[in-house]
Order: structure tokens, then sequence, then C-alpha cells
């Protein structure tokens, strides 16, 4: 915890001398830094694994609790019948074509899932929540994670660069840049650039797309307890036929994966609360920082457990793959944004 702790206020640090770089990115980097420069490599493998392990499952659960508290129903509802029709499709279309897209380039079903949760709806975060409901291996969100990390830093280099060839609006980049840029804090490095009326659109944009975790969650955690209950009814007709049934069924039944988990229903709760206008400016601010805070130290966990070599040997058709979704969803976020806008 104490090596994650020393990340988190470095990576702060950097932030608040470079803006344009997001402390959740730095995060990432420093973890991957620490786990593989010889000199930190050992003690990241080693006597910190433990609480880093932790951090990247437990924090990043509380981190997407708390995320909740930026996503006011009363600013969504306030883009428009229109705009939210869009932002919907350009979710659902960024991730069946970033899913059909990873298969294509012959990756992991579970990997492809993942993948295609986190560059349609918030990254990283929405990367954890959708392994804890399908019960994903935390080593199996690694990929994912740097890809998306990878891809939503390529954007806030690039995306600014095509403001003047595109001729386009303050509004309609923000538009743009919420609706197809993958973590919050990169969406507010991107919008930036643009002055505050493109940084006031792109995070109410963006905070449309981070609400539609909960639905998606919430399905894909009714196909997992399906596709459990299914198999346990396949083995238990099997045990049956060789005559082994025996008490084991009524535990098993007992261990069905819930439908919506417990942190997602948080998350919904702490929507709730911010819709409500009850909470002052300060108790927003403080539930921004602690939510910057465990989700830093989750994402630090989780690029700590990246072996660079591991990577580039088994990553460069993940990396392909990730650069053609980016590519996708940029052009389907664009042309939301411009009929949007219009």
């Amino acid at each position: 915890m104490i090596t994650a702790a020393l990340a988190l206020a470095a990576a702060f640090a950097v932030h608040a001398v470079v803006p344009v770089l997001p402390a959740m990115t730095l995060a990432v980097v420093l973890g991957l830094l620490a786990a593989n420069l010889p000199c930190t490599a050992v003690w990241i493998a080693g006597r910190a694994r433990p609480g880093l392990d932790f951090a990247g499952k437990h924090f990043m659960r509380a981190g997407i609790v708390m995320l909740g508290l930026k996503v006011s129903i009363v600013d969504v509802l306030g883009l428009g019948w229109l705009a939210l029709v869009l932002v919907a499709g350009v979710v659902v279309a960024s991730f069946a074509g970033t899913y059909v897209i990873s298969r294509l380039f012959r990756l992991p079903q579970q990997t492809s899932l993942l993948v295609a949760t986190g560059f349609s709806i918030c990254g990283a975060s929405a990367i954890g929540a959708m392994a804890a409901v399908r019960r994903i291996r935390d080593v199996d969100t690694v990929l994912p994670v740097a890809l998306v990390t990878l891809c939503g830093t390529l954007a806030i280099g690039i995306l600014p660069l095509l403001v003047h060839p595109l001729q386009l609006s303050p509004r309609a980049f923000g538009a743009w840049t919420g609706a197809s840029v993958h973590d919050v804090g990169q969406v507010v490095a991107t919008a930036q650039t643009a002055g505050t009326a493109a940084l006031g659109i792109a995070v109410i944009v963006k905070l449309t797309r981070v609400l539609l975790l909960a639905p998606m969650v919430a399905v894909a955690g009714v196909q997992q307890r399906h596709s459990t209950s299914r198999r346990r009814r396949e083995e238990a007709a099997r045990r049956m036929a060789s005559g082994t049934a025996g008490a084991a069924a009524p535990q098993e039944a007992a261990a069905l994966p819930p439908v919506v988990p417990l942190f997602v229903v948080g998350f919904m709760a702490m929507v709730g609360l911010r819709s409500t206008g009850w909470l002052t400016a300060g108790w927003l601010d403080a539930g921004a920082g602690l939510q910057d805070i465990l989700l830093g130290a989750a994402l630090f966990g989780l690029g700590s457990a990246v072996r660079i070599r591991t990577l580039l040997h088994t990553g460069s058709r993940a990396l392909l793959a990730a650069l053609v979704a980016w590519l996708l969803i940029a052009l389907l976020g664009l042309a939301a944004a411009l009929v949007m806008t219009a």
C-alpha cells in the first residue's frame, strides 16, 4: 500500500506541473516502470505484490462507486433526446465494433469483451466492472487496461490537432471528445485545449456514456448467471447419469454470481445522490478527490503487473486491434458530434 501511495503522490505531482497529462494515465505508466526497471522490479514482484493486487481489485471497485458522484441525471437529460440517442448509439456501435475487431485479430473472448467495454464506456473503470461481473481474473485485465490507456493518451495528442483541418466549433469538438475518448480524465485533458465551451459539453457527453456502465454490466451479469446455471445443470445431469450425484449441487447453486454486483448498485446510488442536488460543491470535490485516489492506486496496481517483454510478445495483435477500434470510435463519435451540434 505504501508503494502505491508514493507512486500516486508522484503522479499527482507531475499532473500538477503538466496538467495535460492525466494523473490516472501517469499512475498506469508509473506502474509499468516500477514493474520493469531493475531497481524496483524485485520489490514490486515480491513483498509489495499482495498490497498492489488488493489495490487493483478492491480500490478499483470503490473508485467506480465514487465515480457515480460525477454523474447528474439532470445534466444528462439537459442534452436533449436526440443527443441521448446518439450517445447511446455510439456506445452500442463502439462496443459491438470493437468486439468484432478484437475477435477478427484473434484476441481471446474475454480480452475482446474487456477491450470493447473499456473503449466504449469509460476506460479502466469499465474494464474493472466488467471483469468483476464476469469473474475474469485481475491478471487478464492488464492488457486491456494498457491498451485503453495508450489509446486514450493518443487522443490527447491527436484530436486537438484536427480541430482546424475539420473546421470544428468548440462545442462540436467537445461533443466529439466526450463521445470518443475513453477515460474521464483523458476527456478533460483533450477538451480543455479548445476552451470552456468544449470542456463543458465534453464532460456531460462523457458522463452520459459513464451512466450506461450500469445497464451494460447488468446485461453481462444476467448472461453470466444464465451461463453458470446452464453449466451446473449440465454437470448435475452428468453426475446423475453416472450415479455420482451428491450434496455438492445445493452448495454450488448458492454461489451463482449476482445479476448486478454490489459496487454497481453503489455507483447508481451515488448517481441518485448527486442528482438530488443536496451535495455542496465541497462534498463533490471531496468525492472527486477520493475517487482519484482510489482509481489511481488501483491503476498503479494493475500497471505494476505488466511485464513489457511479455506485453510486446503477446500484445502486437492486440495493439493493432486497439488502434483500428480507436479509429472506428473516433469516426463514430465525430459523426454523432456533428449531428448533435448542427
